[in-house]
């Protein structure tokens, strides 16, 4: 027997399974198709960038551990290993691309001072993969982020940098949305903060809100471009103070009728952003995830499938979000083969969205209102040992992308006759 047909056969009993259950297989892989998760360019070349790819901690830059062979280190290079990637992950996708990876041509060109012809490239490579776009401008990996303040400084003239910097970018972002016939996520995150504890908390924030008022103060059309604020709890130098907390940034997405962006790496060890979910889009027309894996702290590792990204796969599944969340990833690992990074990470988030959509959510929530908790329960538990590898192994197939394994020898040819010759 074929592997084809066989799948194929796995896949009939798995949906006469689930459909006891009142699930609808085929649905639910219909409605998956339609979801598409921003990948991030940034875990291709451990957050180098190309304005200046050999930029420091010095510098107020990001660090990724490891030095796994093979990272890319010119823009074709990249677009070459996302398309690797985008081939081994089933459905149609985005990307996500920060500031410092635009083409200059080897001119000194500064931050605010870019200009969508830096982007040009990018944006005809996503149009030829008929996909779109996100973007971040980059307030970090720069001289003047070395002291650990952007947005917040207490220097104007640093201040101003900063913020004509976020002006450019909007700008940039919307330009991609409107090329490629998708709004572009343009999401301002910034590292401003104190490592010991501050005499003034206040002063900062205001500075911050006062900034952003100024980024975004030019209306753009939101069918090219929507904007997003994202918080953190803490970063290496900022550990007793970040500006841009939590709470600052709810209430100015509220305040604001900005995006919100939640990163799963960016909250308390025992603070989970599933139960963020439905709060914030109560109040809020969209979000943003970021979806990351911290251990212990912010450490940006591969998305695995684990309790909690299934538990943010079932809140947007289940309340019915997916038109007003928008995915992304952000990890970043330089210990193990980048390309494999980004689909193991790709792959576990749609396989938690799946599980989501073949959840026995009605009767579920039957029982839940009937105040019968003790089969909700038991149900809960049960489903979760239903044939779920079927119908997962039969979307891949169905995608043309390998099922299970196969994608990783996929990946260890191009590492053999790609990577393996870079320098």
């Amino acid at each position: 027997m074929s592997g084809a047909k066989k799948i194929k056969q796995a896949y009939i009993a798995a949906k006469g399974r689930y459909a006891e259950l009142d699930v609808n297989t085929d649905r639910a892989i219909e409605q998956l198709k339609k979801v598409s998760v921003s990948l991030h360019c940034w875990q291709g070349d451990d957050v180098g960038g190309f304005e200046k790819p050999d930029a420091g901690i010095s510098d107020g830059g990001i660090q990724a551990t490891g030095n796994y062979p093979g990272k890319a280190r010119t823009p074709d290079q990249l677009r070459s290993d996302l398309d690797k990637a985008l081939s081994l992950i089933p459905g149609k996708h985005r990307l996500n691309l920060h500031a410092i990876y635009g083409e200059l041509g080897g001119r000194n060109i500064d931050r605010d001072e870019l200009g969508v012809e830096h982007f040009s490239r990018w944006i005809d490579w996503a149009k030829s993969k008929k996909m779109g776009m996100d973007f971040n401008p980059t307030f970090f990996s720069h001289p003047k982020a070395a002291g650990g303040f952007t947005l917040s400084h207490p220097d104007k003239n640093i201040r101003k940098f900063w913020i004509d910097h976020g002006k450019v970018c909007r700008k940039i972002g919307a330009a991609m949305g409107k090329a490629l016939g998708t709004p572009c996520v343009t999401n301002v995150w910034i590292p401003d903060g104190y490592k010991d504890v501050p005499a003034d908390r206040k002063s900062p924030r205001e500075r911050l809100r006062d900034s952003l008022d100024q980024v975004f103060g030019e209306k753009l059309n939101k069918k090219h471009n929507l904007d997003a604020v994202e918080s953190k709890l803490f970063g290496i130098g900022s550990e007793s103070y970040v500006v841009g907390s939590h709470e600052f940034y709810m209430g100015y997405a509220v305040s604001r009728n900005v995006l919100l962006c939640l990163d799963t790496g960016h909250f308390h060890p025992t603070e989970v952003v599933s139960d963020k979910i439905s709060s914030s889009l109560t109040f809020l027309d969209e979000i943003l995830l970021h979806v990351s894996r911290g251990i212990h702290w912010d450490s940006d590792h591969v998305v695995i499938l684990s309790d909690e990204l299934k538990a943010i796969a079932g809140e947007i599944v289940r309340g019915g979000y997916l038109d007003r969340v928008h995915i992304g990833l952000d990890f970043f690992d330089a210990s193990i083969n980048r390309i494999a990074a980004w689909v193991i990470g790709t792959r576990n988030m749609l396989k938690a969205l799946l599980l989501a959509m073949v959840e026995p959510a009605e009767i579920l929530r039957k029982l839940e209102l009937k105040g019968d908790l003790t089969s909700r329960l038991a149900l809960i538990e049960e489903s979760k040992t239903l044939p779920f590898a079927a119908v997962w192994d039969y979307y891949c197939m169905k995608q043309d992308v390998p099922v299970g394994m196969a994608w990783m020898d996929e990946v260890k040819m191009y590492e053999k006759n790609v990577l393996s010759k870079r320098g």
